[in-house]
């Protein structure tokens, strides 16, 4: 079955690692921490899969070297391959598994954490909780750098695989001190002289793109900003009940 594969000698998994290191860098310089002695090493390492392979794996970029295409595949499958040997390895030794989950700033602090902090009996698995946006999240799903990851886009690219979870309902709230009724907020927002934070850095949550145009008086990277800003008592902010 694996005649034709085995038929040269000279793969190994020390090689497969550097691959995948470089390309979860991505690049030698980046992957070796800018010390010379172990790009020289990195790039050892790699021409051994190139022979085995007979192709290119590596690709000049400006001052630095980067996986091409064939070299970017050949790391998804090594890390496919070594994070499935790690996970029988972990087994075998009973050691608890670990789940690696990207999602946005206010998903992980309103959401994820407060349900994984909960005490368990016995304990659970360990987590890794990175903030990322939809881009980065997809792209290191397809990585295999994360494990699961919370995006807002409708859809994936395959072969990722998704499912629902909820909505965001988006609410307008506004600070006592600004000495507004809700009718009154309203109608300033619409006319735009409400004094408002808007999260645009997840303007692709609840709905928030419609309200690009509101010219707010602080623009937030998260959620999470905006809910700062709004206990300062000085903006109304646009946020998700997340009581």
């Amino acid at each position: 079955m694996f005649a034709r594969l085995f038929a040269h000698a000279g793969l190994s998994l020390d090689r497969l690692r550097a691959l995948v290191e470089v390309g979860a860098a991505g690049g030698i310089t980046k992957a070796a921490a800018m010390d010379p002695t172990r790009q020289s090493q990195y790039s050892r390492q790699i021409k051994e899969p190139e022979g085995f392979f007979q192709t290119r794996l590596v690709e000049r970029q400006g001052r630095g070297v980067r996986l091409t295409p064939g070299g970017r595949e050949l790391a998804r499958i090594s890390r496919f391959f070594l994070l499935g040997l790690s996970s029988f390895q972990r087994g075998c030794l009973a050691e608890e598994q670990t789940f690696r989950i990207g999602a946005s700033a206010t998903f992980l602090d309103f959401f994820l954490v407060p349900v994984l902090a909960r005490p368990a009996d016995p304990p659970g698995p360990r987590y890794d909780l990175e903030t990322a946006g939809d881009l980065e999240v997809e792209r290191r799903l397809h990585d295999l750098t994360l494990g699961f990851g919370v995006v807002t886009a409708a859809t994936l690219s395959r072969p990722l695989q998704q499912r629902g979870l909820g909505t965001w309902r988006l609410c307008l709230w506004v600070p006592k001190t600004l000495g507004a009724s809700e009718a009154q907020a309203r109608q300033a927002l619409k006319e735009r002289r409400l004094p408002l934070a808007l999260a645009v850095g997840e303007s692709a949550l609840a709905g928030l793109a419609r309200f690009r145009d509101a010219e707010p008086r602080l623009s937030c990277p998260s959620f999470l900003a905006g809910q700062a800003a709004l206990e300062q008592g000085g903006v109304a902010a646009l946020l998700p009940d997340l009581t």
